[in-house]
């Protein structure tokens, strides 16, 4: 669908989306088999409020697209997290127009911070490298426990746990102020090895649950 979209700071008069937005959120998480971190529609409202979420509106006034803030570590590190495009607006582009403007809110208020995500979406991953991210190793995120804890409600969470958090089937990517590459790149480097990005995730995630099948055989 070919639809025009305003992308912009969320603040409080967007309050009344929060509900939609999140229960579209579990939704979504529950369609790919996968969890996000559960949020509250006060937590969301909230975040706008702070003016540390970004939401996409239709020029007739339907939510078609959300993200926000979060900020770990003594705001050494920050997420943008939750990012959720509503259904009928999916594979409109929507998706890199929102974490290009939550980056770019991340970057004014947390100039400084170290800016990372986790993932399984390989287009998420290309969206993060156009950004400048970079792959990392799960040592290189926080280790503030409030973030972890995060991944409780992730069906994979027992295998995160199994790897004492050092791994799993997300792939950790990076930005950091002080040293990264320069996004066109970062760009042409992914595109040139997108199908290997591709059979890597593949692999890991066959050898993670074959690992994780065989302790659950063990314990039975």
């Amino acid at each position: 669908m070919n639809a025009n979209f305003i992308v912009m700071v969320a603040d409080g008069c967007h309050k009344g989306y929060a509900s939609a937005i999140c229960e579209e959120m579990s939704s979504s998480a529950k369609a790919r088999g996968t969890g996000i971190a559960r949020r509250t529609p006060e937590y969301l409202a909230d975040k706008m409020l702070e003016g540390k979420a970004v939401i996409a509106l239709t020029t007739d006034g339907r939510w078609a697209g959300f993200c926000y803030i979060e900020t770990w570590s003594h705001d050494e590190y920050v997420a943008n997290s939750g990012l959720i495009v509503a259904p009928e607006f999916r594979k409109s582009g929507l998706a890199k127009q929102i974490k290009q403007k939550i980056f770019e809110l991340s970057r004014t208020k947390y100039p400084d911070a170290k800016i990372f995500g986790l993932t399984t979406g390989l287009a998420v991953m290309k969206i993060n490298s156009d950004l400048g991210y970079e792959p990392v190793t799960y040592s290189e995120l926080t280790q503030d426990d409030a973030f972890w804890a995060g991944c409780k409600s992730c069906v994979n969470f027992d295998i995160l746990m199994s790897k004492d958090r050092k791994n799993c089937l997300c792939t950790a990517m990076l930005y950091d102020p002080q040293d990264h590459y320069k996004p066109v790149e970062t760009a042409a480097q992914f595109s040139k090895k997108a199908k290997a990005h591709e059979r890597l995730l593949n692999i890991k995630k066959s050898r993670f649950l074959k690992h994780f099948l065989k302790k659950q055989t063990q314990k039975v």
